[in-house]
Protein backbone atom coordinates (compact mmCIF):
# COMPACT_ATOMS: atom_id res chain seq x y z
CA UNK A 1 0.00 0.00 0.00
CA UNK A 2 2.89 2.60 0.84
CA UNK A 3 4.29 1.42 -2.36
CA UNK A 4 1.62 2.16 -4.19
CA UNK A 5 1.41 5.58 -2.61
CA UNK A 6 5.38 6.14 -3.08
CA UNK A 7 4.62 5.70 -6.69
CA UNK A 8 1.78 7.44 -6.66
CA UNK A 9 3.55 10.16 -5.47
CA UNK A 10 6.27 9.84 -8.51
CA UNK A 11 8.76 8.22 -5.91
CA UNK A 12 10.42 5.14 -8.17
CA UNK A 13 10.00 1.39 -6.53
CA UNK A 14 14.06 1.14 -5.84
CA UNK A 15 14.31 4.37 -4.63
CA UNK A 16 11.81 3.14 -1.72
CA UNK A 17 14.08 3.71 1.84
CA UNK A 18 13.21 0.44 2.66
CA UNK A 19 14.88 -1.30 0.25
CA UNK A 20 17.97 1.02 0.67
CA UNK A 21 21.30 -1.06 1.00
CA UNK A 22 22.50 0.06 4.16
CA UNK A 23 26.20 -1.90 4.02
CA UNK A 24 29.03 -0.54 1.60
CA UNK A 25 29.77 -2.21 -1.21
CA UNK A 26 33.25 -3.30 -0.89
CA UNK A 27 32.22 -5.69 2.26
CA UNK A 28 29.94 -7.22 -0.52
CA UNK A 29 32.79 -7.83 -3.01
CA UNK A 30 35.41 -9.23 0.17
CA UNK A 31 32.62 -12.10 0.46
CA UNK A 32 32.37 -13.00 -2.90
CA UNK A 33 36.05 -13.04 -3.19
CA UNK A 34 36.31 -15.41 0.30
CA UNK A 35 34.04 -17.53 -1.43
CA UNK A 36 35.42 -17.79 -4.65
CA UNK A 37 38.49 -18.65 -2.72
CA UNK A 38 37.13 -20.96 -0.79
CA UNK A 39 35.88 -22.98 -4.04
CA UNK A 40 39.00 -22.37 -5.70
CA UNK A 41 40.91 -24.66 -2.42
CA UNK A 42 38.18 -27.19 -2.28
CA UNK A 43 38.94 -27.75 -6.12
CA UNK A 44 42.49 -27.61 -6.46
CA UNK A 45 42.24 -30.09 -2.87
CA UNK A 46 40.33 -32.40 -4.85
CA UNK A 47 42.58 -32.55 -7.61
CA UNK A 48 45.23 -32.88 -5.52
CA UNK A 49 44.15 -35.53 -3.67
CA UNK A 50 42.47 -37.20 -7.10
CA UNK A 51 45.56 -36.71 -9.93
CA UNK A 52 48.59 -35.59 -7.60
CA UNK A 53 48.45 -38.18 -4.55
CA UNK A 54 46.20 -41.01 -5.34
CA UNK A 55 49.37 -43.66 -4.67
CA UNK A 56 49.50 -42.66 -1.64
CA UNK A 57 45.89 -42.36 -0.43
CA UNK A 58 45.37 -46.18 -1.75
CA UNK A 59 48.66 -47.39 0.13
CA UNK A 60 46.92 -45.69 3.00
CA UNK A 61 43.57 -47.62 2.35
CA UNK A 62 45.32 -50.62 1.48
CA UNK A 63 47.28 -50.79 4.75
CA UNK A 64 43.81 -51.11 6.59
CA UNK A 65 42.79 -54.43 4.53
CA UNK A 66 46.29 -55.85 3.23
CA UNK A 67 49.44 -57.30 5.03
CA UNK A 68 52.30 -58.65 4.35
CA UNK A 69 53.03 -61.81 5.96
CA UNK A 70 56.55 -63.44 6.62
CA UNK A 71 57.00 -66.89 5.27
CA UNK A 72 59.91 -68.28 7.22
CA UNK A 73 62.60 -70.86 5.88
CA UNK A 74 63.35 -74.06 7.08
CA UNK A 75 66.75 -74.17 9.17
CA UNK A 76 69.23 -76.65 7.98
CA UNK A 77 69.94 -79.55 9.59
CA UNK A 78 73.03 -80.03 11.57
CA UNK A 79 74.26 -83.43 10.72
CA UNK A 80 77.06 -86.22 12.28
CA UNK A 81 80.29 -86.92 9.94
CA UNK A 82 78.11 -90.10 9.22
CA UNK A 83 74.69 -88.06 8.75
CA UNK A 84 73.03 -88.70 12.02
CA UNK A 85 70.75 -85.58 12.50
CA UNK A 86 72.12 -84.04 15.83
CA UNK A 87 69.95 -80.86 15.24
CA UNK A 88 66.55 -80.66 12.92
CA UNK A 89 63.51 -78.11 12.91
CA UNK A 90 59.70 -79.74 13.13
CA UNK A 91 56.67 -77.38 11.84
CA UNK A 92 55.04 -75.87 15.06
CA UNK A 93 52.41 -72.92 15.60
CA UNK A 94 52.11 -69.21 17.01
CA UNK A 95 48.93 -68.13 18.83
CA UNK A 96 48.33 -64.70 17.61
CA UNK A 97 45.72 -62.26 18.84
CA UNK A 98 43.73 -58.88 17.47
CA UNK A 99 43.27 -57.29 20.88
CA UNK A 100 40.76 -55.44 19.80
CA UNK A 101 38.77 -57.97 18.12
CA UNK A 102 39.47 -60.53 20.93
CA UNK A 103 38.48 -58.98 23.86
CA UNK A 104 34.50 -59.32 22.68
CA UNK A 105 34.42 -63.56 22.67
CA UNK A 106 32.88 -65.18 24.93
CA UNK A 107 34.38 -65.55 28.66
CA UNK A 108 34.05 -69.29 28.43
CA UNK A 109 36.06 -69.63 24.56
CA UNK A 110 38.89 -67.28 26.34
CA UNK A 111 38.71 -68.62 29.76
CA UNK A 112 39.10 -72.08 27.06
CA UNK A 113 41.75 -70.23 25.12
CA UNK A 114 43.77 -69.77 28.71
CA UNK A 115 43.84 -73.43 29.53
CA UNK A 116 44.82 -74.72 25.99
CA UNK A 117 48.00 -72.05 26.54
CA UNK A 118 48.80 -72.76 29.95
CA UNK A 119 48.50 -69.54 30.58
CA UNK A 120 46.16 -68.56 33.74
CA UNK A 121 42.75 -65.92 33.06
CA UNK A 122 44.81 -62.79 34.29
CA UNK A 123 47.89 -63.69 32.18
CA UNK A 124 45.53 -63.71 28.86
CA UNK A 125 43.38 -60.50 30.11
CA UNK A 126 46.74 -58.74 30.42
CA UNK A 127 48.13 -60.12 26.86
CA UNK A 128 44.45 -58.82 25.49
CA UNK A 129 44.36 -55.27 27.04
CA UNK A 130 47.66 -54.58 24.40
CA UNK A 131 46.33 -52.15 21.35
CA UNK A 132 48.89 -53.77 18.64
CA UNK A 133 48.79 -57.59 17.61
CA UNK A 134 50.36 -59.67 20.31
CA UNK A 135 51.48 -63.21 20.70
CA UNK A 136 49.74 -65.58 23.06
CA UNK A 137 52.27 -68.47 22.76
CA UNK A 138 55.37 -69.55 20.65
CA UNK A 139 56.66 -72.96 19.22
CA UNK A 140 52.46 -74.15 19.98
CA UNK A 141 52.31 -78.22 19.29
CA UNK A 142 50.21 -78.90 16.13
CA UNK A 143 47.83 -80.70 17.92
CA UNK A 144 47.27 -78.00 20.64
CA UNK A 145 47.27 -75.03 17.47
CA UNK A 146 44.41 -77.42 16.09
CA UNK A 147 42.28 -76.69 19.42
CA UNK A 148 42.57 -73.19 19.37
CA UNK A 149 41.30 -73.04 15.64
CA UNK A 150 38.38 -74.86 16.66
CA UNK A 151 37.54 -72.15 19.53
CA UNK A 152 36.73 -70.41 16.08
CA UNK A 153 37.09 -67.10 18.16
CA UNK A 154 37.12 -63.83 16.57
CA UNK A 155 41.15 -61.95 16.75
CA UNK A 156 42.66 -64.87 17.29
CA UNK A 157 44.99 -66.66 14.58
CA UNK A 158 47.54 -69.29 14.23
CA UNK A 159 50.72 -68.92 12.08
CA UNK A 160 52.97 -71.51 10.86
CA UNK A 161 57.11 -71.40 12.17
CA UNK A 162 59.24 -73.79 13.19
CA UNK A 163 61.08 -75.74 16.74
CA UNK A 164 64.57 -76.99 16.71
CA UNK A 165 64.66 -80.14 17.90
CA UNK A 166 68.31 -82.16 19.23
CA UNK A 167 68.19 -86.09 18.89
CA UNK A 168 71.12 -86.13 21.02
CA UNK A 169 70.24 -84.01 23.97
CA UNK A 170 72.96 -83.41 27.22
CA UNK A 171 75.17 -85.43 25.16
CA UNK A 172 76.21 -83.32 22.16
CA UNK A 173 74.77 -80.01 22.89
CA UNK A 174 78.31 -78.37 23.91
CA UNK A 175 78.89 -78.58 20.17
CA UNK A 176 75.53 -78.46 18.93
CA UNK A 177 74.48 -75.37 20.85
CA UNK A 178 70.81 -74.12 20.72
CA UNK A 179 68.52 -71.45 18.93
CA UNK A 180 66.09 -68.87 20.01
CA UNK A 181 62.17 -68.62 20.29
CA UNK A 182 63.44 -66.63 17.16
CA UNK A 183 64.93 -69.24 15.28
CA UNK A 184 67.98 -68.07 15.91
CA UNK A 185 71.26 -69.46 16.94
CA UNK A 186 72.85 -68.92 20.65
CA UNK A 187 75.35 -70.89 21.39
CA UNK A 188 77.89 -73.43 19.45
CA UNK A 189 77.04 -74.60 15.79
CA UNK A 190 74.09 -73.23 15.91
CA UNK A 191 75.29 -69.52 16.57
CA UNK A 192 78.63 -69.72 14.53
CA UNK A 193 76.61 -71.49 11.63
CA UNK A 194 73.96 -69.16 11.60
CA UNK A 195 74.54 -67.83 8.32
CA UNK A 196 74.53 -71.20 6.40
CA UNK A 197 71.81 -72.71 8.59
CA UNK A 198 69.44 -69.96 8.57
CA UNK A 199 68.83 -69.40 4.80
CA UNK A 200 66.60 -66.03 3.75
CA UNK A 201 62.93 -65.86 4.85
CA UNK A 202 60.42 -64.76 1.86
CA UNK A 203 56.63 -63.09 2.60
CA UNK A 204 53.68 -62.92 0.84
CA UNK A 205 50.65 -60.35 0.83
CA UNK A 206 47.11 -60.85 2.00
CA UNK A 207 44.03 -59.07 2.54
CA UNK A 208 42.28 -59.73 5.84
CA UNK A 209 38.59 -58.46 6.92
CA UNK A 210 38.24 -56.68 9.85
CA UNK A 211 38.25 -59.73 12.33
CA UNK A 212 42.23 -60.15 11.24
CA UNK A 213 41.45 -63.31 9.11
CA UNK A 214 43.22 -63.71 6.45
CA UNK A 215 40.60 -63.52 2.89
CA UNK A 216 42.67 -63.54 0.35
CA UNK A 217 46.31 -64.36 -0.84
CA UNK A 218 47.26 -61.38 -3.14
CA UNK A 219 50.62 -63.21 -4.15
CA UNK A 220 54.06 -64.05 -2.91
CA UNK A 221 56.37 -61.09 -2.82
CA UNK A 222 60.12 -63.19 -2.07
CA UNK A 223 59.95 -66.91 -1.93
CA UNK A 224 61.86 -68.29 1.10
CA UNK A 225 65.17 -69.96 1.08
CA UNK A 226 65.80 -72.68 3.28
CA UNK A 227 69.05 -73.02 5.16
CA UNK A 228 71.88 -75.18 4.27
CA UNK A 229 72.63 -78.56 6.18
CA UNK A 230 75.74 -78.65 8.18
CA UNK A 231 78.26 -81.93 8.20
CA UNK A 232 79.88 -82.13 11.38
CA UNK A 233 83.11 -83.89 12.16
CA UNK A 234 81.55 -84.94 14.91
CA UNK A 235 81.43 -88.51 15.35
CA UNK A 236 77.90 -89.69 17.73
CA UNK A 237 79.03 -92.93 19.03
CA UNK A 238 82.64 -91.45 20.09
CA UNK A 239 80.78 -88.58 21.40
CA UNK A 240 78.34 -90.51 23.52
CA UNK A 241 81.53 -92.76 24.54
CA UNK A 242 83.29 -89.41 25.40
CA UNK A 243 80.49 -87.82 27.14
CA UNK A 244 79.68 -90.99 29.08
CA UNK A 245 83.24 -91.26 30.14
CA UNK A 246 83.35 -87.86 31.37
CA UNK A 247 80.28 -88.16 33.43
CA UNK A 248 81.16 -90.96 35.09
CA UNK A 249 84.68 -89.35 36.09
CA UNK A 250 82.94 -86.47 37.66
CA UNK A 251 80.71 -88.37 39.76
CA UNK A 252 83.15 -91.01 40.79
CA UNK A 253 85.52 -88.64 42.17
CA UNK A 254 83.31 -86.40 43.51
CA UNK A 255 84.63 -83.59 40.96
CA UNK A 256 83.13 -80.39 39.92
CA UNK A 257 83.19 -80.26 36.37
CA UNK A 258 85.16 -82.46 33.40
CA UNK A 259 85.68 -82.50 30.05
CA UNK A 260 86.99 -84.41 27.26
CA UNK A 261 88.30 -84.42 23.46
CA UNK A 262 89.02 -86.17 20.89
CA UNK A 263 90.89 -85.37 17.78
CA UNK A 264 91.98 -87.09 14.29
CA UNK A 265 95.55 -87.24 13.93
CA UNK A 266 95.23 -87.11 10.25
CA UNK A 267 92.82 -84.53 9.29
CA UNK A 268 92.08 -82.62 12.77
CA UNK A 269 88.87 -83.13 13.12
CA UNK A 270 86.57 -82.59 16.33
CA UNK A 271 85.87 -86.17 16.48
CA UNK A 272 84.72 -85.64 19.99
CA UNK A 273 83.93 -83.02 22.45
CA UNK A 274 82.28 -83.58 25.75
CA UNK A 275 81.53 -81.38 29.05
CA UNK A 276 79.99 -82.33 32.42
CA UNK A 277 77.95 -80.52 33.83
CA UNK A 278 75.50 -80.39 30.61
CA UNK A 279 71.85 -79.62 29.83
CA UNK A 280 69.28 -80.92 27.25
CA UNK A 281 68.69 -78.05 24.83
CA UNK A 282 64.93 -79.64 24.32
CA UNK A 283 63.97 -78.52 27.72
CA UNK A 284 65.94 -75.25 29.36
CA UNK A 285 63.49 -73.83 31.52
CA UNK A 286 66.58 -74.93 34.47
CA UNK A 287 69.63 -74.46 32.78
CA UNK A 288 72.48 -72.76 34.91
CA UNK A 289 75.20 -71.20 33.27
CA UNK A 290 77.33 -73.99 35.24
CA UNK A 291 75.46 -76.25 32.67
CA UNK A 292 76.24 -73.78 29.81
CA UNK A 293 80.14 -73.42 29.83
CA UNK A 294 81.91 -75.43 26.86
CA UNK A 295 84.92 -75.95 29.64
CA UNK A 296 86.91 -77.37 27.16
CA UNK A 297 87.16 -74.33 25.26
CA UNK A 298 86.14 -71.55 27.65
CA UNK A 299 88.42 -73.04 31.03
CA UNK A 300 92.10 -72.25 31.37
CA UNK A 301 93.64 -74.19 33.56
CA UNK A 302 97.37 -74.28 34.17
CA UNK A 303 98.37 -77.90 32.64
CA UNK A 304 101.32 -78.64 34.99
CA UNK A 305 103.01 -81.26 34.24
CA UNK A 306 101.39 -81.73 30.75
CA UNK A 307 103.47 -79.46 29.94
CA UNK A 308 106.49 -81.00 30.17
CA UNK A 309 106.91 -82.75 26.90
CA UNK A 310 106.60 -79.62 25.13
CA UNK A 311 109.90 -78.16 26.96
CA UNK A 312 112.03 -81.41 26.44
CA UNK A 313 110.71 -81.32 22.53
CA UNK A 314 112.68 -78.16 22.54
CA UNK A 315 115.40 -78.95 24.06
CA UNK A 316 115.87 -82.08 21.64
CA UNK A 317 115.32 -80.21 19.05
CA UNK A 318 117.52 -77.36 19.43
CA UNK A 319 120.53 -80.22 20.09
CA UNK A 320 121.06 -79.37 23.80
CA UNK A 321 119.82 -82.96 25.10
CA UNK A 322 119.29 -86.63 24.06
CA UNK A 323 117.09 -88.48 25.91
CA UNK A 324 120.33 -90.26 27.18
CA UNK A 325 121.42 -87.08 28.53
CA UNK A 326 121.83 -87.27 32.49
CA UNK A 327 120.40 -84.91 35.37
CA UNK A 328 120.91 -85.51 39.16
CA UNK A 329 117.54 -84.48 40.59
CA UNK A 330 118.85 -85.20 44.04
CA UNK A 331 117.92 -84.00 46.64
CA UNK A 332 114.29 -84.05 44.79
CA UNK A 333 114.37 -80.11 45.24
CA UNK A 334 116.57 -77.28 43.89
CA UNK A 335 116.55 -73.69 44.86
CA UNK A 336 116.02 -70.30 42.30
CA UNK A 337 116.40 -67.36 43.71
CA UNK A 338 113.74 -67.39 46.86
CA UNK A 339 112.08 -70.26 45.87
CA UNK A 340 112.07 -73.69 45.78
CA UNK A 341 110.96 -76.21 43.31
CA UNK A 342 110.36 -80.00 44.60
CA UNK A 343 109.86 -83.35 43.63
CA UNK A 344 107.61 -85.39 45.15
CA UNK A 345 109.57 -88.12 45.24
CA UNK A 346 114.04 -88.13 45.99
CA UNK A 347 114.63 -89.50 42.21
CA UNK A 348 118.87 -88.91 41.90
CA UNK A 349 120.01 -89.50 38.73
CA UNK A 350 117.70 -89.30 36.15
CA UNK A 351 117.90 -89.09 31.76
CA UNK A 352 115.53 -86.79 30.06
CA UNK A 353 113.27 -89.79 28.90
CA UNK A 354 113.05 -90.64 32.99
CA UNK A 355 112.72 -87.01 33.77
CA UNK A 356 109.15 -87.69 31.89
CA UNK A 357 108.33 -90.69 32.69
CA UNK A 358 108.82 -90.05 36.69
CA UNK A 359 107.42 -86.36 36.13
CA UNK A 360 110.58 -84.68 37.59
CA UNK A 361 110.23 -80.80 38.67
CA UNK A 362 113.70 -80.60 39.56
CA UNK A 363 114.85 -82.31 36.17
CA UNK A 364 112.48 -80.43 33.81
CA UNK A 365 114.20 -76.77 35.93
CA UNK A 366 117.23 -78.01 35.18
CA UNK A 367 116.73 -78.46 31.42
CA UNK A 368 114.69 -75.32 30.81
CA UNK A 369 116.99 -72.98 33.15
CA UNK A 370 120.25 -72.84 29.75
CA UNK A 371 118.01 -72.29 27.29
CA UNK A 372 116.73 -68.71 26.33
CA UNK A 373 113.43 -67.91 27.33
CA UNK A 374 112.26 -66.39 23.93
CA UNK A 375 113.13 -70.25 22.50
CA UNK A 376 110.48 -71.46 25.11
CA UNK A 377 108.35 -68.81 23.87
CA UNK A 378 108.35 -69.27 20.54
CA UNK A 379 107.65 -72.98 21.01
CA UNK A 380 104.47 -71.95 23.35
CA UNK A 381 102.94 -69.63 20.49
CA UNK A 382 103.89 -72.35 18.19
CA UNK A 383 101.52 -74.77 19.01
CA UNK A 384 98.90 -72.14 19.66
CA UNK A 385 99.63 -71.26 23.66
CA UNK A 386 98.47 -67.61 24.48
CA UNK A 387 96.48 -67.35 21.43
CA UNK A 388 92.74 -68.04 20.88
CA UNK A 389 92.31 -71.25 18.92
CA UNK A 390 91.15 -70.40 15.21
CA UNK A 391 87.96 -73.35 14.93
CA UNK A 392 85.09 -70.84 14.11
CA UNK A 393 83.73 -71.28 17.86
CA UNK A 394 82.01 -69.17 19.72
CA UNK A 395 83.89 -68.63 23.49
CA UNK A 396 87.03 -70.27 23.00
CA UNK A 397 89.85 -68.54 25.01
CA UNK A 398 93.33 -67.66 24.20
CA UNK A 399 95.12 -68.73 27.72
CA UNK A 400 97.64 -66.78 29.00
CA UNK A 401 101.76 -66.76 27.94
CA UNK A 402 103.44 -63.88 29.16
CA UNK A 403 105.98 -62.32 27.56
CA UNK A 404 109.28 -63.97 27.65
CA UNK A 405 111.40 -60.40 28.04
CA UNK A 406 109.69 -60.84 31.61
CA UNK A 407 110.34 -64.02 32.59
CA UNK A 408 112.54 -64.25 35.64
CA UNK A 409 114.49 -67.75 36.38
CA UNK A 410 111.58 -69.30 38.40
CA UNK A 411 109.39 -68.39 36.43
CA UNK A 412 111.30 -70.00 33.36
CA UNK A 413 111.59 -72.88 35.33
CA UNK A 414 107.87 -73.10 36.86
CA UNK A 415 106.77 -73.06 32.90
CA UNK A 416 109.34 -75.45 31.63
CA UNK A 417 106.61 -77.92 34.29
CA UNK A 418 103.53 -76.11 33.52
CA UNK A 419 102.91 -73.52 36.34
CA UNK A 420 102.59 -69.80 35.37
CA UNK A 421 101.21 -70.38 32.24
CA UNK A 422 97.19 -71.06 31.52
CA UNK A 423 95.91 -73.20 28.57
CA UNK A 424 92.00 -74.35 27.59
CA UNK A 425 92.04 -78.39 26.68
CA UNK A 426 91.45 -77.94 23.21
CA UNK A 427 94.62 -76.66 23.12
CA UNK A 428 96.65 -78.85 25.14
CA UNK A 429 94.96 -81.95 22.99
CA UNK A 430 96.36 -79.66 19.85
CA UNK A 431 99.80 -79.72 21.67
CA UNK A 432 100.21 -82.69 21.29
CA UNK A 433 99.15 -83.69 17.61
CA UNK A 434 103.07 -82.49 17.19
CA UNK A 435 104.33 -85.66 18.74
CA UNK A 436 101.55 -87.76 16.76
CA UNK A 437 102.37 -86.51 13.56
CA UNK A 438 106.21 -86.40 13.04
CA UNK A 439 106.12 -82.67 14.21
CA UNK A 440 103.93 -80.71 12.08
CA UNK A 441 100.85 -79.32 13.19
CA UNK A 442 97.40 -78.80 11.61
CA UNK A 443 94.23 -76.86 12.33
CA UNK A 444 91.73 -78.45 14.08
CA UNK A 445 87.99 -78.29 12.28
CA UNK A 446 84.58 -78.79 13.62
CA UNK A 447 83.25 -79.50 10.44
CA UNK A 448 83.94 -82.50 8.19
CA UNK A 449 87.28 -82.15 6.53
CA UNK A 450 87.22 -83.92 2.85
CA UNK A 451 91.33 -83.13 2.19
CA UNK A 452 93.79 -83.51 4.54
CA UNK A 453 95.04 -80.60 5.34
CA UNK A 454 99.11 -78.97 5.18
CA UNK A 455 100.95 -78.83 8.54
CA UNK A 456 103.40 -76.30 9.40
CA UNK A 457 106.84 -77.78 10.58
CA UNK A 458 107.39 -77.14 14.59
CA UNK A 459 110.10 -79.82 15.38
CA UNK A 460 111.65 -82.55 13.40
CA UNK A 461 110.02 -86.45 12.68
CA UNK A 462 112.85 -87.60 14.82
CA UNK A 463 112.22 -85.26 17.70
CA UNK A 464 108.69 -86.32 17.85
CA UNK A 465 109.73 -90.02 17.26
CA UNK A 466 111.75 -89.89 20.38
CA UNK A 467 108.90 -88.04 21.97
CA UNK A 468 106.40 -90.72 21.11
CA UNK A 469 109.16 -93.48 22.99
CA UNK A 470 109.58 -91.32 26.04
CA UNK A 471 105.30 -90.97 26.06
CA UNK A 472 105.01 -94.35 25.94
CA UNK A 473 107.37 -95.04 29.01
CA UNK A 474 104.73 -92.95 31.13
CA UNK A 475 102.60 -95.38 31.01
CA UNK A 476 104.49 -98.20 31.80
CA UNK A 477 104.46 -99.62 35.61
CA UNK A 478 107.30 -97.27 36.23
CA UNK A 479 105.67 -94.23 35.18
CA UNK A 480 102.74 -91.99 36.36
CA UNK A 481 100.17 -92.74 34.64
CA UNK A 482 99.97 -96.73 34.10
CA UNK A 483 96.05 -96.75 34.90
CA UNK A 484 96.17 -95.19 31.04
CA UNK A 485 96.93 -98.53 29.43
CA UNK A 486 94.42 -99.92 27.34
CA UNK A 487 94.80 -103.80 26.92
CA UNK A 488 95.56 -104.88 23.30
CA UNK A 489 97.17 -100.92 22.14
CA UNK A 490 99.88 -99.27 23.19
CA UNK A 491 99.25 -96.08 24.94
CA UNK A 492 101.45 -92.92 25.32
CA UNK A 493 100.38 -89.66 27.31
CA UNK A 494 101.78 -87.43 30.17
CA UNK A 495 99.19 -86.63 33.34
CA UNK A 496 99.46 -83.12 34.81
CA UNK A 497 98.10 -82.67 38.10
CA UNK A 498 97.72 -78.26 38.99
CA UNK A 499 97.03 -76.43 42.14
CA UNK A 500 94.14 -74.80 41.55
CA UNK A 501 95.05 -70.73 42.16
CA UNK A 502 92.65 -70.03 45.18
CA UNK A 503 92.34 -65.93 46.38
CA UNK A 504 95.83 -65.72 44.59
CA UNK A 505 97.29 -68.62 46.17
CA UNK A 506 97.79 -71.90 45.12
CA UNK A 507 95.25 -74.23 47.35
CA UNK A 508 97.15 -77.01 48.90
CA UNK A 509 93.59 -79.35 48.24
CA UNK A 510 92.35 -78.16 45.48
CA UNK A 511 93.55 -79.90 42.15
CA UNK A 512 92.88 -79.95 38.25
CA UNK A 513 93.81 -83.60 37.40
CA UNK A 514 94.71 -83.70 33.55
CA UNK A 515 95.82 -86.77 31.05
CA UNK A 516 96.37 -85.92 27.40
CA UNK A 517 97.76 -89.03 24.88
CA UNK A 518 97.52 -90.42 22.10
CA UNK A 519 96.31 -94.38 20.65
CA UNK A 520 97.56 -96.22 18.81
CA UNK A 521 101.36 -95.68 19.14
CA UNK A 522 102.33 -97.59 16.17
CA UNK A 523 100.28 -95.66 13.72
CA UNK A 524 98.64 -92.77 15.68
CA UNK A 525 94.86 -91.91 15.39
CA UNK A 526 93.98 -90.24 18.02
CA UNK A 527 94.57 -87.70 20.50
CA UNK A 528 93.06 -87.63 23.33
CA UNK A 529 92.72 -85.49 26.02
CA UNK A 530 90.76 -84.91 29.87
CA UNK A 531 90.39 -82.94 32.58
CA UNK A 532 88.89 -83.35 36.02
CA UNK A 533 88.43 -80.48 38.05
CA UNK A 534 88.55 -80.40 41.48
CA UNK A 535 88.13 -84.03 42.36
CA UNK A 536 87.61 -84.55 45.95
CA UNK A 537 89.04 -87.28 47.72
CA UNK A 538 92.06 -88.96 48.49
CA UNK A 539 92.31 -89.60 44.71
CA UNK A 540 92.98 -86.09 43.14
CA UNK A 541 96.15 -86.93 40.85
CA UNK A 542 96.25 -86.77 36.60
CA UNK A 543 97.50 -90.24 36.95
CA UNK A 544 94.06 -91.18 39.23
CA UNK A 545 91.52 -89.74 37.92
CA UNK A 546 91.89 -88.80 34.35
CA UNK A 547 94.33 -91.57 33.02
CA UNK A 548 91.89 -94.00 33.68
CA UNK A 549 89.46 -91.79 32.39
CA UNK A 550 91.07 -91.72 29.20
CA UNK A 551 91.89 -95.61 29.39
CA UNK A 552 88.25 -95.93 28.86
CA UNK A 553 87.39 -93.65 26.49
CA UNK A 554 90.24 -95.01 24.10
CA UNK A 555 89.59 -98.60 24.41
CA UNK A 556 85.86 -97.88 23.52
CA UNK A 557 86.76 -95.65 20.64
CA UNK A 558 89.53 -97.48 19.49
CA UNK A 559 86.62 -100.38 18.83
CA UNK A 560 84.22 -98.22 17.68
CA UNK A 561 86.53 -96.60 15.01
CA UNK A 562 87.61 -100.69 14.20
CA UNK A 563 91.25 -100.05 15.01
CA UNK A 564 92.95 -103.22 15.28
CA UNK A 565 94.79 -103.80 18.30
CA UNK A 566 98.70 -103.08 17.86
CA UNK A 567 100.40 -104.81 20.49
CA UNK A 568 99.89 -108.09 22.04
CA UNK A 569 100.15 -107.55 26.02
CA UNK A 570 96.97 -107.55 27.40
CA UNK A 571 97.49 -107.74 31.26
CA UNK A 572 98.12 -104.77 32.02
CA UNK A 573 100.43 -104.30 35.30
CA UNK A 574 99.56 -101.29 37.77
CA UNK A 575 101.54 -100.61 40.83
CA UNK A 576 99.89 -99.97 44.33
CA UNK A 577 101.26 -96.58 44.51
CA UNK A 578 100.11 -95.33 40.76
CA UNK A 579 98.03 -92.12 42.16
CA UNK A 580 100.96 -90.66 43.52
CA UNK A 581 102.33 -88.24 40.56
CA UNK A 582 104.96 -84.76 40.88
CA UNK A 583 102.82 -81.43 40.84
Amino acid sequence: MKARVAASKGVAFSKSPVLAVRLPNWRSRVVLFVLFVAFAALAGRAIWLGAVTDHFLQKQGEARYAFTQDLPAVRGKILDRNGQVLASSTPVKAVLAFPEDARKAAPEKLKELAKLLEMTDEELAKKLESVRTTYLRRQVEPEIAKKVEELDIDGIETRKEYKRFYPQGEVATHVVGFTNVEDKGQESIELSMQKVLAGQPGSRRVIRDRLGRIVEDIGSIKEPHDGKDVTLALDSKLQYIAFTQVKEAVEKYHAKAGGAIVLDVHTGEILALANWPSYNPNDRSKLTGEQLRNRVLTDTFEPGSTLKPLTVALALDKGRVTPDTVYDTAPGRIVIGDKTVRDSHAHGLLTVAQIIQKSSNVGMAKISLPMPSQDMWEMFTKVGFGQQPKIGFPGAVAGRVRPFKSWRPIEQANMAFGQGISVSLVQLARSYMIYARDGDMIPLSFLKVDEKPQGTQVISPKTAAQMRAMLETVVSPEGTAPQAQVPGYRVGGKTGTAQKVINGRYSQSHYIGSFAGIVPMSNPRFVIAVMVDDPIGPIHTGGGVAAPTFALLAANALRAANVPPDSSVTNIIIPANSNEEAF
